[in-house]
């Protein structure tokens, strides 16, 4: 059955009921080289001229003129890889993504700034209301806001811009003068010690709508990235519609990216059994069709023997009235799916979903 898919305007905010500037220009990488940290001082600030040459467009519309990004169409909003966040301007190291949580609002966002970071907090009542403005300490770069409405254990959120910030993984942070941070990485396990590389390994699962699927992957701890696409078939980089039909065989699946340290294979496969019905041949819900087949593509002999005795396991459980059918299998190349279907639960709240995780 394909899903029907309605056209959505979603005008999000920085606050509960606040309203956004949108910059015309889309997010980029900035051209100019990266600043290391502690090197520029407020003095020594580069004037517009020269920022203007070395950032994006946007950058300087979000830092200089306190400008606002557009939700879910900035760099950082869904991203999920362990590292620090530093501003594009000056280098000086803002947030963690050990503190970065989904806020739902299509900003990146932080529970608190990373130990030493110099913020200023500047009363801002544009838009009819009374906020907090959050601004670097060295360059004075606009970088966001900050509400009272995040989760513990700080109880605040960081609503951060993208544009106001540049990426370091923290496999770099050594190299680019950061070491001092990488304390709480290593704790987290993300790196055994500071010259070791963090790791992350791929699983792609299939069990009926992608959509509902990554709404509920996304969220689990210790996954980093999920992509939603078409594997399983014999026709090359099929669309959509051609998959609907069932004759391409491919079925809908996500890629996930997720960190071992955190949440291991077996782990993530008692999610997927617990997310969908995995007793339904080629079937969940209302969906109907090979392409919604429940099945586990395999990338190692390792991954294949959990996820056999995970099966196994859930076979045995209880749980189901009838025989567990899902299917496990040799990973084949994966297509990820046409860009409206990325989070697109995300995007669009009320949209359809037959999924839900089950105790």
């Amino acid at each position: 059955m394909m899903k029907h898919l309605l056209p959505v305007i979603v005008l999000a905010a920085l606050g509960t009921a606040a309203g956004f500037l949108l910059s015309s220009h889309p997010p980029a990488a900035s051209t100019g080289s990266a600043p290391k940290p502690d090197a520029m001082s407020e003095s020594q600030k580069p004037d517009a001229a020269e920022l203007k040459r070395r950032l994006t467009p946007e950058q300087f519309h979000v830092t200089q003129q306190c400008g606002t990004e557009p939700p879910f169409r900035n760099a950082y909003w869904d991203h999920k890889k362990p590292g620090i966040y530093v501003d594009v301007v000056s280098g000086e190291p803002l947030f963690s993504s050990l503190d970065k949580f989904d806020s739902g609002t299509g900003w990146p966002s932080f529970t608190r700034p990373v130990a030493g970071a110099e913020l200023r907090q500047k009363e801002d009542r544009e838009f009819g209301m009374v906020r907090t403005e959050v601004r670097s300490g060295k360059a004075d770069s606009h970088l966001g806001h900050l509400f009272d409405d995040g989760p513990a254990p700080t109880g605040q959120r960081y609503c951060i811009n993208s544009a106001s910030l540049r990426f370091v993984p923290v496999e770099r942070m050594a190299e680019e003068g950061y070491a001092s941070l990488l304390g709480p990485f290593v704790a987290a396990g993300h790196l055994a010690g500071t010259n070791s590389p963090a790791t992350s390994e791929t699983a792609i699962l299939a069990g009926g709508c992608f959509w509902g699927m990554e709404e509920i992957l996304r969220k689990i701890p210790g996954v980093l990235n999920t992509v939603v696409g078409y594997t399983g078939g014999s026709a090359p980089h099929p669309s959509y519609e051609q998959v609907c039909t069932g004759r391409t065989g491919h079925a809908e699946a996500i890629e996930i990216e997720f960190d071992p340290a955190r949440l291991s294979y077996s782990d993530l496969l008692g999610f997927f059994f617990r997310m969908h019905d995995p007793t339904t041949l080629n079937r969940q819900h209302n969906d109907i069709g090979t392409q919604y087949r429940s099945a586990i593509f395999v990338g190692s002999p390792e991954q294949r023997a959990v996820a056999e005795r995970v099966r196994e396991e859930f076979g045995k459980s209880g749980r189901f009235r009838k025989p567990i059918v899902t299917e496990i299998t040799e990973a084949s190349p994966f297509y990820p799916a046409e860009e409206y279907h990325q989070n697109y639960l995300l995007k669009n709240p009320d949209g359809y979903n037959c999924h839900v995780l089950r105790d």
